[in-house]
């Protein structure tokens, strides 16, 4: 492919990005989880999208964490009675097809129409292990996401919300408003997130954000103040894992990057230094 091939042209691109890390980490006699979709979803151009980006190649042991802990988040509050996972900017996620889920569980996609249109198409013909409905959805759309949240919130017992990746796409005034209006539906109980400090925004800025510049989309959500961000919105940080630490567990963080792994973990303020962690947020 030439260059054009490898560029993020819009936001939905990333997930294409996203999945082959996924197929990567499926494709190794090690792996910490297998998604046997995600090199279908990627395609060509997720794969020529990977290897444009240096910065994401070294990086890859992130994206297996990171899905990883959201894995186990999201077992652990159907463990705990969620009937419904609600995923938000959803992109290529195959988490309907490929984890043991029970089959009266109901899973909700949200996500623009363009890459839920792509994905069905990429899907056909395969089962999803629960109940799966997709609504083609702008997020930024206030009034739509709030009617959304509405009909879901009076359908379900006990729901759990997941942004994977969506957040650091935006402002903080955005993200508090998004936190409220999920706070506002008394059925959904839990929300998992993931977030980045301030000194790992300035270094994404630098090595990813260039390449984002045909997609309109830039990242700008890293609260000084980590998890305890979401308290003022209605939601409490339950609990906190770090992504550094968990590499370490799942045998993925390079071996230069592993003195970094024994500063002590930190829930709270980060400043300067280069954190992300996945969280379970319960409503307060």
């Amino acid at each position: 492919m030439n260059d054009s091939e490898a560029e993020i042209r819009n936001i939905s691109d990333t997930a294409l990005w996203t999945a082959v890390y996924r197929a990567r980490e499926s494709e190794r006699p090690d792996a910490n989880f297998r998604d046997p979709f995600a090199r279908r979803l990627a395609g060509e151009r997720g794969d020529a999208i990977a290897k444009s980006m240096s910065f994401g190649e070294r990086a890859n042991w992130a994206w297996v964490a990171r899905t990883v802990l959201f894995d186990q988040f999201i077992l652990d509050c159907i463990q705990r009675g969620a009937n419904m996972v609600i995923n938000l900017a959803a992109g290529l996620d195959a988490r309907p097809y490929r984890m043991a889920l029970p089959p009266a569980l109901r899973w909700v996609e949200v996500d623009l129409p363009g890459i839920l249109d792509y994905k069905e198409e990429i899907l056909a013909g395969e089962k999803p292990a629960c109940s799966l409905e997709r609504v083609r959805l702008d997020l930024a759309d206030v009034n739509a996401r709030r009617e959304l949240f509405a009909r879901l919130g009076a359908a379900a017992a006990n729901a759990v919300a997941i942004t994977e990746g969506l957040l650091i796409y935006l402002s903080a005034e955005d993200v508090g408003a998004l936190a409220r209006d999920l706070a506002a539906q008394p059925k959904f109980r839990n929300w998992i997130v993931d977030i980045a400090s301030p000194g790992l925004l300035r270094m994404l800025q630098k090595n990813v954000a260039p390449h984002l510049g045909h997609s309109g989309a830039s990242l700008k959500f890293a609260p000084p103040e980590g998890p305890e961000f979401f308290a003022r919105h209605g939601w409490k940080a339950a609990e906190v894992r770090g992504m550094l630490k968990s590499a370490v567990g799942m045998r993925r963080l390079p071996l230069f990057m592993r003195m970094l792994a024994l500063l002590p973990e930190s829930n709270g303020k980060q400043g300067g230094r280069p954190w992300s962690a996945v969280c379970r947020l319960e409503k307060q």
